[in-house]
């Protein structure tokens, strides 16, 4: 049998030369990363340095799964991608990049959300999946497949100035539902869209993630298993938690619906207008209320001249808002107009309100190309 040494091209012996000489590493190490296997689920603010420092480090097989397309908030954080690549898909472009950066490895761009449905079809070769998302229904998601399929998860998150960092289901040891045994409460956490984000906090964690990666696959030191990591960019202060053994594992049998479990999957009966049809109501002068639940922020950067109600400021602002005639609510995508109007249903008894499908992002890409995007 050939030995690690003789498995690697002069190429491959100038690039990872530095490597080669580190002590408890070597070509031993090196060859297991070319030999490995990982998936890496969302190519947005984590995703881009986990990428960029597992490329370059040699891992020989990178799948990229993420189905968004870069927008031009992301270039905040999002270091990857160039002004140009803005309505283009993040997994094409990142594949592109480090391509380029090193054609050694082999890339797999998967452009569709991971689900229920696909997950383990998409993980079965897997030997490390890199949760790079931003959302706790694929969380839980990702951390029951690799339940399933006996596969190391590391788990990375960031909101304002603080992330978090851990390595779940590592030789069968602690998982996400050990820290986490039931989601929040739907709404009650923003997401970085609302809240906000340090861009350069996604880079510290990003590449701490990647570091995990490293040595679950070469063994050069322990990994973050049993423990949390909570890093504060505001004040340099780094703490541990141990994450309680609950034993979840026993109870992950199969996968379910996780938008359910963790209470954010939409209500059908909720009612929408396209961008068409509301562009017709706006055309015909129609008498009707458009809400704009963003942030100033937001609205100064483009609005459809709408009544600007943050989503914040809702609950306050409740007899604002019509009820005697239609009312159409709207942010960039539609997801926090959606939830609005259904809290305002529940909560307040509305039946006239209308969600924008797709948000001010729809309007932009099919009634007005011209207006700038975000």
């Amino acid at each position: 049998m050939a030995q690690p040494e003789e498995e690697f091209l002069k190429e491959e012996a100038n690039r990872y030369s530095r490597h080669f000489v580190l002590p408890d590493f070597g070509k031993a190490s090196q060859y297991k990363l070319k030999t490995a296997h990982v998936t890496v689920v969302g190519a947005g603010g984590l995703g881009n340095p986990v990428l960029q420092y597992l490329a370059a480090a040699g891992v020989g097989q990178l799948q990229i799964i993420d189905f968004d397309t870069v927008s031009i908030s992301n270039l905040q954080r999002q270091v990857l991608f160039q002004t140009d690549d803005i309505d283009k898909p993040k997994a094409t472009i990142a594949a592109k990049r480090m391509a380029a950066l090193n054609p050694m490895v082999e890339f797999k761009p998967v452009l569709q959300k991971i689900t229920s449905t696909n997950a383990i079809e998409l993980l079965q070769h897997t030997d490390v999946v890199v949760d790079c998302t931003d959302n706790f229904p694929t969380r839980y998601l990702l951390n029951d497949a690799c339940v399933l399929m006996d596969i190391p998860y590391v788990y990375g998150s960031v909101f304002r100035y603080e992330g978090q960092l851990a390595v779940f289901n590592y030789k069968q040891g602690p998982n996400y539902r050990d820290l986490y045994p039931t989601p929040p409460e739907a709404d009650s956490v923003p997401n970085c869209e609302a809240g906000g984000v340090l861009g350069v906090l996604t880079g510290i964690i990003g590449c701490l993630q990647a570091n995990e990666v490293l040595k679950i696959i070469t063994g050069f030191a322990s990994p973050l298993s049993g423990e949390v990591l909570l890093v504060d960019s505001a004040t340099l202060e780094f703490q541990h938690l141990k994450v309680p053994q609950r034993n979840s594992r026993q109870l992950i049998k199969s996968l379910i619906d996780y938008d359910e479990f963790c209470g954010t999957k939409t209500k059908a009966i909720m009612k929408e207008v396209t961008v068409q049809e509301l562009k017709s109501l706006l055309d015909t002068k129609a008498d009707f209320q458009l809400i704009d639940v963003r942030e100033p922020h937001e609205f100064d950067i483009c609005n459809l001249n709408g009544e600007l109600i943050p989503q914040g400021d809702i609950p306050t602002s409740v007899d604002k808002i019509a009820k005697d005639k239609q009312v159409v609510i709207h942010c960039r995508s539609g997801a926090r107009s959606g939830n609005m109007v259904q809290w305002l249903e529940k909560n307040h008894g509305f039946t006239n309100l209308y969600n924008l499908k797709g948000g001010i992002t729809a309007w932009a890409k099919e009634i007005d190309t011209s207006m700038p995007t975000y």
